[in-house]
């Protein structure tokens, strides 16, 4: 090294790690959720938890509970109820505690209906074994039959009818679906689903979400959010179409599971994750004192018995095709306006060099989110809602744009992991490799074997990054490097352990 860069001053504080840098955000509007806000605040001051993990619960849930009964308007013509939810949090952060809290009631529901499906299941063998029975009698008749004989035994085929369908499997949730267990489910169950799952990572990483079988599922699922037909195939039977199906989801999961399925181009490629409801709370580890702890079982209480009256509501489905035939829910005039002025306002901030040009498929989207929302909070609150008024739209815009803004310091983590990444590599790469103890921008886009560092910015970026965190020091301009005036170069900070 030339005396000038001995000379060069360099900072005295040992390197700092590499770390993500992003501002907290603000916290749940958990007022927001109106009638499902007592509930939240309840479990949330029970479990000491982020309050977003169960308004994500309470909202997932009472979109499965809803989503059968109407479809809800929004400035591009009906949509499902039907909500999906991404939780993401660190194990030990309760997510189970507040969930199985706000899911009890459906968990009972279910488990009675299992009870009542038993017998209807009894009664359904009996009757298919004599139905069977039946047409087998009555096919000897025709086979051996003649003339008038043989026209009477084929009328008595015809008044025998089609063979009894089986009573649905009365299931509301599962866990882990492939694409075929999922249209096996609504094929033999019921209409309405939720894909529930407290450990959603093992699903994002399960066989479903396989590199062979990843584009089927998401396809199928985003079918599922728009309310399409779900087409499929069973062996023996061949391809079949499902009409009026609906299905809600919410996947708890941990950070590094989100960040692998989040990183995949295919789930933003495809539209998927834009039609998720994501949140990413703080954590509060390390607060949840018990003499904190704020006990509402009445509040809970109440949730579940609103939960039970809905489920307990006929459904409005064909009894044959099980089709459901869901009213819809329209907006009021001033809820229209609201939603416009939304609308419109976010499309506005997706140009170029705005506020959510960087993630516009979640912006796009969230209008309709907005509404989705709002439906699920009027039906939960009224049933036979006539519309959605200005009050639950005001709610689900509020809801939306929480939502939109997490989207967006998600994606800003996304950015920043990135760039952390590079500049991590670079300094491997300067601590093990690089023979000099300087380095100059043109080393590194010509020199280090890291492609990402290939362009101009991305290299800047790298090396203001270790610059920041103290492993270069940047030398004056017109020090001499390698024989050469510099008017930009850095000297390398080796720690004792090379770290």
């Amino acid at each position: 090294m030339t005396a000038h860069a001995e000379e060069a001053s360099f900072a005295p504080e040992p390197p700092q790690l590499l770390l993500r840098a992003i501002p907290a955000g603000e916290p749940y509007p958990v007022s927001a959720l109106g009638p499902l806000a007592a509930a939240v605040e309840a479990v949330q001051g029970t479990t000491l938890a982020p309050a977003a993990i169960p308004a994500q619960s309470a909202l997932a849930i009472a979109s499965l509970a809803v989503q059968e009964v109407a479809d809800v308007e929004t400035l591009g013509g009906p949509r499902p109820t039907s909500l999906y939810a991404l939780t993401i949090a660190l194990s030990g952060e309760r997510k189970s505690s507040c969930d199985g809290l706000l899911m009890a009631r459906l968990r009972r529901f279910e488990q009675e209906q299992w009870k009542l499906h038993r017998s209807e299941f009894a009664s359904w063998q009996n009757a298919h074994a004599l139905w069977r029975l039946e047409r087998e009698r009555i096919l000897a008749e025709v086979k051996k039959g003649k003339g008038a004989k043989r026209a009477a035994a084929e009328a008595d085929l015809v008044t025998l009818g089609s063979e009894p369908a089986a009573p649905p499997a009365p299931d509301r949730t599962v866990t882990e679906p492939t694409f075929e267990g999922l249209t096996r489910k609504f094929a033999e169950g019921l209409p309405t689903l939720g894909v529930f799952s407290d450990e959603g990572g093992q699903f994002l990483g399960g066989f479903a979400m396989s590199s062979d079988h990843r584009l089927k599922t998401l396809a199928a699922l985003n079918d599922a959010w728009q309310g399409n037909p779900i087409r499929g195939t069973r062996a023996g039977e061949g391809s079949f179409t499902l009409y009026g199906r609906r299905l809600a989801m919410h996947l708890m999961v941990q950070p590094a599971a989100a960040r692998a399925f989040m990183a995949d181009p295919m789930a933003g490629d495809t539209g998927f994750l834009p039609r998720f409801l994501i949140c990413e709370p703080a954590s509060t580890i390390g607060t949840r004192l018990h003499a904190l702890a704020r006990t509402d079982g009445v509040a809970i209480e109440r949730f579940g018995d609103r939960l039970a009256s809905i489920l307990h509501a006929r459904l409005p489905m064909d009894p044959e095709t099980r089709e459901l035939t869901p009213r819809l829910l329209p907006l009021a005039s001033g809820a229209r306006r609201l939603l416009v002025q939304f609308s419109d306002a976010v499309e506005a901030a997706q140009a170029p060099r705005c506020e959510y040009a960087h993630i516009t498929g979640y912006a796009s989207k969230s209008a309709e989110q907005a509404a989705r929302i709002a439906g699920v909070l009027t039906l939960w609150h009224n049933l036979d809602a006539a519309e959605v008024g200005d009050e639950g739209m005001a709610r689900g815009i509020a809801l939306a744009k929480f939502y939109l803004s997490k989207a967006a310091r998600l994606a800003d983590a996304a950015q920043a992991s990135a760039e952390i990444e590079r500049a991590e590599r670079l300094r491997v790469w300067l601590l093990n490799s690089w023979e000099h103890p300087e380095i100059l921008p043109a080393d590194v886009l010509q020199r280090a074997p890291i492609r990402s560092l290939r362009e101009n910015p991305a290299a800047k970026a790298a090396l203001g990054l270790l610059e920041k965190h103290g492993w270069l020091a940047r030398l004056p301009e017109g020090t001499m490097v390698r024989g050469a005036a510099r008017k930009e170069a850095f000297h390398i900070v080796r720690t004792p352990h090379g770290l």
